[in-house]
Formats: structure tokens, C-alpha cells, sequence
């Protein structure tokens, strides 16, 4: 065949090979088309062509050979040219379209979970899992990491809970080491203050602050913190209120470290005439009341909704139930007009708080008839401290609440306080604390649960004065991410939370705020003759290891005490000698002008802290490390059994110590 084109491009003859017939034969009419127009036309075709056939065999050498020729063509040369299109958006609806049927069923019985994605994606592999398997695996393994994780966030929070909610060893050993010293020595049980200044404790000229704590660790800071800060010290008066059974202890901290320049009361609650149950009867039915004890000491777990509950919601639910909302000294500043009937106007601080400033222009602040001068909460971009309204503490699907009182009404808080005496006791805002009590008490804690503040934010409705924020900055005990400038500008920080600047749960780098106001434990360190270093010579640090390591000591001074009275030693000893070996220094001491002395080591009885020591012990193992004084003389008794007596009736000794100074 062969093509035969006219030289003037009028036509175009089509015949056969041999020439003699022509098959097909066009003209082409100059004025419809040019031949120069088809000539170029049939090149670019034919210059084309081979590419189209090398594409196409590309594309079946790939095995893209369930599309067309231009379709596989056009995937390869952009959107949608020749055909191309995008299967992704079709995949993600099929997914979503599978995910949504699987989210409203109910996962097989049986189901293995994988314990990882890569176990997941080879299980897929070898079992070949269709789409809707995969998907409910998937969602299975989701729900169960979200249910480990809310568990582990809830342990998390629990033990915080009960680190903050418990005394750190160090703190109760303190207590009861002081608690020693009160019984045992004259200086320790001195009268605060002292007679002459009696007169000072009603003189309203001076600055008398009050504080109500179980704490005396905590205590000390407070009044160092305000002794360091006042520019005139000599006006301060400090009303320290405690329990019964830290009494002792405050007591003797105050008498045996005197701070220089103030006057400090220390007065325990059964030493108020006006606290009796007839005056208190609310607080005294919550802390017998059966349901309130449970609550606050019970299982704090049980019953909890995990799964709809979410870590910040069940943080807030376990500090509501803090076991220091229902002790009589959280309720006493509601109580300070008939405790200080002589007083016209104080300021309340509480025992987690530390003074930076001077605080004696709040006394020249004019509260306007009011009686309590506090910072408002409600003022800050803070969502855990400085944005609480009345709906954050009540519940206002309750009738009453809801009858009485307004969400949108702006909180104040607690922590500094200042407090007109005068004004209050022209009030019935005691009696309006204590109904609410009752009430709250009557609808088993659906009205409110959190502490003390609510029922003082209704009690002290109207009679609050905002005072300026820079007062008191509240929050060190909640977050750590504190601006460390705000705190340096306060006047007083308040570490309310859990994380208090004593326990090791703390914030590092808010502790040093606390510790610096720390009255040195000068006996502690008066054996060894060291000078601690920063971190042991403040009490603060508290995982306490200080006072750990002080109890644990190398060198034991002890004296023996004989039956009648009289003293053998004292003597230094190593903590590693027996006390077989004690006895036999006995032996060689005791004095010849006695009779009836012992003759051997099984004629000899030592008896320390009320028990009788055995011969293979040794003094380091027979140490109290519980709440041994560190650095202190101890008393061993002796008694001796002579070898005619068959049995010794002899009365039990009581342990006697002193601090070395």
C-alpha cells in the first residue's frame, strides 16, 4: 500500500502496492483546509505516537493492566488528566463509614488484644483480618489504654491524697521529742509569756496576729516569717492556738526558742472556757457524726465513676474530703470574738502561709464597717485559684442554695484574713455559720463538700471588704508553674494544696521560700559540733533525713540510775557495744560503800524505755529509731537481783531525757 500526496497538497491517492490501482482517492479543497495545516498535523501524530506505545507498554509491564491506556496514562501525568482520580478520599469514608458501625456495637466476646500496634498489624497479616475485625480490635485497644490510664492517674492522685493528708514521720517524731522536753525539763513548761508582759496579750496598741495549727513545724515559719518582716518587731503578739495532744510540744518549742523582740502565746483548746459542746454543738456532731467520719476517713475510692470522672474532677473530690475539715481547729477563727473578747481587731493566718512584708498598715486599712478584710478570687486568670465564684463551691440544684444565694457571686479566700472584732460581735454570723452546718449535716453534704470556706462564704455574706490581691497570693501548693516575680512581690504566699512546702510532695522551686524563715534546730547539731549544711540545717526538707540520720548516731552517752537514786556515768558508748557489756562496766563502777551490790552479769537488769535489755543485743539495736532524741543523755535503770532472791518485785522506771545545749 502505498500513500501518494499531490506536490500542490490538492490530494491525497491511496493504491495498491504494485501501483496499478488506486484504492482511494481525496481531494482536498484549498479554502476548507490548508495543506500545510495537515502536513504539520500528520507529523506531530506521527512523532507521537511511539511515546503512546512505550507508555502503554510501561504501564502492562507494571502490572497496571486492569485500567485503560489513557486511564493508567493520566495517573501518571497529573489530576485527573485522562482519566486520573484520587482513591484516598474513598478510603478514609469507608473507614469512617466501618468506624461508625463498630463504635455503636458491642465488641466481641473473646476478642484477643494485641499488646502493641506492630502485634496488631502482624495479626492482620497472618489471619487475615477484614476491615471490621481490625476496627474493633483497634477500639478495644483504645478503651483498655484509656482505662489503665485513668486508673494509674487515679492511684497518682490518691497517693498524693494520702502523702498530703498524713504527718511525715520527722514532724510527729519532732512533736513527741518536744513533747519529752515539756515533761522533763523546767525551761520547757515556763509560762508564756511571761508575767509581766500578761498585760500585752489584750493591749489593742499592739499587732496581734492568730493562729490555730497541730502543726509546730509550720508554726515556727509563720512567726519567723512575720518577726523577720515587721519593721517593728516589739508591737507583734502572736496568739498561737493548738490541740490538746500537740499542747507539750508547742509549748516547749516557743519556751526553749524564744523570738527575739515579740510575745508569743501558746494556749491549747481544752484551755478555753468558752469552747464547751454547749457553744460548739454543730462541730461536735460532725466529729462524732458516723456518716461525716466515714466520709472523710473512709474509702475515698469506692463507689468513684473513674471512667466518667476526670483527673482534675477527682483531684477536687479527694480535697474535699481532707480529714482537716472536720477538726475543731479548722472551725476556730469562726470563734475569734468570744475566744479574744478584750480584742478589737486581729489578723488570722493560717499555717501554710509565709510573710515577705510588713503587715502592719492592714491595721490602718479602714474596712468601711465591714468585718473581713480579704482578697477577692474571682479577679484572675488562674482557673484553679483566682476564677472562683459561689458556683464553684455550692451546688445550686439544691433549693436552698439555689433560694439564697448567687453563682456569679465573686469568692474571697481564706489564709490572711483580717477581722474588725468589734463589728463581728454586732453580727449573727456565728449563728449563720452553724445553721448552714446543720443544714448541710441534714442533707448529707449535697448543699457543698468542700471544707470550711463555703459556710463562711455565706455566714460572711455582705461584710467583706476586698482588700489588694498583692496581699496575699494564693496557689503554691496547687501548681507549679507559679511566676516565681508575683511570688517574690507578695506580701504573703499561702501554699494551700496538697503540695505543701514540708512534705516531699512540694515544689522544689517554691520550698526555698518556706525554708529560709526556718528557725534552726540548734540542738540537733550541739553533739557533733557541725555546722549543717543548707539542706540539713533546715527542718524543711521533709522527706527528713536529716533528723533520720541524727537519730542513728555512733556515740551514745547514757548514765545509769540505781534503785536508790543515785547515778553511775555518764558515760560515752559505741553504738555497737552489747549489753553484756554495759553491764560489766556497772559491775566495775559501782560504788563500794553500797551493800548488796551484784557479783556477776546475770545479777544485772538495765532497763531503757520501759524494757529489759538483753545481754546479746546490742545499743544500736536496742535504740527506739522510732523517736529517739539525737544527741541526748539517756537514763538506763538497774536492777539488781541478788543471788539469795528468788524473784524481784521492782517498779517499772520511766524513761528520762534531756536535750545537751
Amino acid at each position: 500500500m502505498q500513500l501518494h500526496i499531490s506536490p500542490s497538497m490538492r490530494s491525497i491517492t491511496i493504491s495498491s502496492n504494485n501501483g496499478l490501482t488506486d484504492l482511494m482517492k481525496i481531494k482536498v479543497a484549498a479554502r476548507h483546509i490548508s495543506y500545510r495545516t495537515l502536513f504539520h498535523t500528520i507529523l506531530i501524530v506521527a512523532f507521537l505516537l511511539p511515546f503512546v506505545f512505550i507508555l502503554t507498554a510501561l504501564v502492562t509491564l507494571e502490572g497496571a493492566n486492569k485500567c485503560s491506556s489513557f486511564d493508567c496514562f493520566g495517573r501518571r501525568f497529573g489530576p485527573r488528566f485522562l482519566g486520573r482520580v484520587d482513591d484516598s478520599g474513598k478510603l478514609v469514608r469507608d473507614f469512617y463509614k466501618i468506624f461508625n458501625q463498630v463504635i455503636t456495637e458491642e465488641i466481641p466476646d473473646g476478642l484477643k488484644l494485641p499488646d502493641s500496634f506492630s502485634q496488631l498489624v502482624a495479626e492482620m497479616k497472618n489471619n487475615h483480618y477484614d476491615a471490621k475485625t481490625f476496627a474493633f480490635s483497634l477500639r478495644a485497644m483504645m478503651e483498655k489504654l484509656e482505662r489503665e490510664i485513668r486508673e494509674s492517674k487515679a492511684s497518682e492522685l490518691m497517693n498524693r491524697h494520702f502523702a498530703a493528708s498524713s504527718i511525715p514521720k520527722g514532724i510527729h517524731c519532732f512533736s513527741l521529742r518536744l513533747t519529752d522536753e515539756y515533761s522533763s525539763n523546767a525551761h520547757a513548761r515556763r509560762q508564756l509569756p511571761s508575767p509581766e508582759l500578761l498585760p500585752v496579750l489584750s493591749n489593742n496598741s499592739y499587732h496581734h496576729f492568730v493562729l490555730s495549727t497541730d502543726n509546730i513545724l509550720a508554726a515556727s515559719v509563720v512567726v519567723t516569717s512575720v518577726v523577720r518582716s515587721s519593721l517593728e518587731p516589739e508591737k507583734v503578739v502572736f496568739h498561737v492556738i493548738t490541740d490538746k495532744k500537740t499542747y507539750a510540744g508547742m509549748h516547749s518549742w516557743f519556751a526553749l526558742n524564744p523570738v527575739a523582740s515579740i510575745i508569743v502565746e501558746v494556749k491549747g483548746i481544752h484551755q478555753f472556757d468558752w469552747l464547751t459542746r454547749e457553744n460548739v454543738p454543730v462541730l461536735e456532731a460532725i466529729e462524732s457524726h458516723h456518716d461525716f467520719r466515714n466520709y472523710y476517713h473512709g474509702n475515698h475510692i469506692a463507689g468513684a465513676n473513674l471512667s466518667n470522672t476526670t483527673p482534675r474532677s477527682f483531684a477536687s473530690k479527694l480535697q474535699a474530703r481532707s480529714p482537716k475539715y472536720i477538726s475543731l481547729l479548722n472551725h476556730l477563727r469562726i470563734y475569734l470574738p468570744e475566744l479574744f473578747p478584750d480584742l478589737d481587731k486581729v489578723v488570722f493566718l493560717d499555717d501554710d502561709v509565709v510573710n515577705q512584708r510588713d503587715l502592719s498598715p492592714l491595721w490602718e486599712i479602714d474596712l468601711q464597717g465591714k468585718v473581713n478584710g480579704a482578697i477577692e478570687t474571682c479577679k484572675g486568670e488562674d482557673e484553679w485559684v483566682m476564677s472562683k465564684y459561689f458556683k464553684n463551691y455550692f451546688n445550686f440544684s439544691h433549693p436552698l442554695i439555689a433560694k439564697h444565694l448567687d453563682p456569679d457571686e465573686c469568692a474571697w479566700a481564706y489564709g490572711m484574713n483580717i477581722f474588725d472584732l468589734r463589728a463581728w460581735r454586732k453580727t449573727n454570723i456565728r449563728e449563720t455559720y452553724h445553721f448552714w452546718l446543720k443544714e448541710n449535716l441534714k442533707s448529707n453534704l449535697t448543699m457543698w463538700k468542700l471544707g470550711t470556706l463555703p459556710p463562711a462564704l455565706i455566714a460572711f455574706k455582705g461584710r467583706v471588704h476586698p482588700i489588694d490581691p498583692s496581699w496575699h497570693m494564693l496557689g503554691l501548693g496547687y501548681q507549679s508553674k507559679t511566676n516565681i516575680e508575683n511570688v517574690k512581690r507578695a506580701a504573703v504566699i499561702h501554699y494551700n494544696g496538697q503540695s505543701k512546702p514540708w512534705l516531699e510532695i512540694g515544689f522544689d522551686h517554691l520550698r526555698p521560700f518556706w525554708t529560709k524563715y526556718h528557725t534552726r534546730l540548734r540542738f540537733l547539731f550541739a553533739v557533733k559540733g557541725e555546722r549543717p549544711s543548707k539542706d540539713l540545717g533546715v527542718f524543711g526538707f521533709l522527706n527528713l533525713r536529716f533528723l533520720e540520720m541524727a537519730v542513728v548516731q555512733d556515740q551514745l552517752e547514757i548514765k545509769f540510775r540505781l534503785t536508790d537514786g543515785s547515778d553511775i556515768g555518764p558515760k560515752t558508748f559505741s553504738a555497737a557495744t552489747s549489753v553484756a557489756t554495759l553491764k560489766e562496766s556497772v559491775l566495775a563502777q559501782w560504788p563500794k560503800e553500797k551493800e548488796n551490790g551484784p557479783r556477776t552479769v546475770k545479777d544485772v537488769k538495765l532497763i531503757s524505755a520501759g524494757k529489759i535489755l538483753e545481754n546479746n543485743k546490742t545499743l544500736g539495736e536496742c535504740q527506739n529509731h522510732l523517736c529517739d532524741i539525737p544527741g541526748g543523755l539517756t537514763t538506763m535503770h538497774v536492777v539488781v537481783q541478788p543471788p539469795s532472791e528468788k524473784a524481784i518485785h521492782y517498779q517499772l522506771p520511766t524513761r528520762v531525757a534531756r536535750f545537751q545545749t
